[in-house]
């Protein structure tokens, strides 16, 4: 009987101090950084067998300057135009083939790219962000074309987004929160 209460007394602080290190979004990371200055992280999951490979940019909108805005995803999609080794829109055609999948997003802080594929394929996207990193071809009519599909989706977006923000500014999306029409940006009530 005294096993058994040492027993449950372990499983009892030993679980959740387990469990809470699992959670931790670092835990099992492996980093090291190469000599080209590349930080490479590696987190392993072998519940299945796919591999995400994930190259993120220290870069987004915030290193904007006004008048110049919207650069940084201006690049994420001329990233997808190809180098000298793979033509234009090669590299997602080359993920799609091998059983995978790509895309981008830019963001404030950061400009990311992304495959999912077969963890038997790893080499093959190693190589294709290696090569466009090294090799990008930036065309003029490229250029063009892209220019005008980066300012539709920023005008797309822009179109989407304004009426949500006046939305939740004009109502409380809870009891106690948001702004009602009568209040000023401070949330104090205007005079009428």
């Amino acid at each position: 009987m005294r096993r058994l209460a040492v027993l449950l007394v372990l499983f009892v602080v030993a679980v959740p101090a387990l469990a809470a290190d699992s959670l931790s979004p670092t835990a099992g990371v492996q980093a090291t950084t190469l000599e080209n200055g590349l930080r490479v992280l590696l987190l392993e999951d072998h519940r299945s067998p796919i591999v995400t490979v994930q190259t993120w940019y220290r870069v987004g909108s915030r290193n904007e300057h006004r008048g110049a805005t919207g650069i940084a995803h201006f690049l994420e999609h001329m990233m997808f135009k190809g180098t000298p080794n793979h033509g234009p829109r090669e590299f997602a055609r080359l993920v799609e083939q091998n059983g995978g999948q790509d895309n981008a997003f830019t963001s404030q802080d950061v400009t990311s790219y992304y495959v999912n594929i077969a963890a038997d394929r790893v080499a093959l996207v190693v190589d294709l962000e290696a090569d466009r990193m090294q090799g990008l071809v930036l065309d003029m009519s490229e250029l063009t074309t892209e220019r005008e599909v980066v300012k539709e989706e920023r005008r797309l977006r822009a179109d989407r987004e304004a009426p949500a923000r006046q939305d939740r500014q004009r109502r409380p999306e809870a009891p106690g929160q948001g702004l009602a029409p009568d209040q000023g940006l401070s949330g104090r009530r205007q005079p009428p």
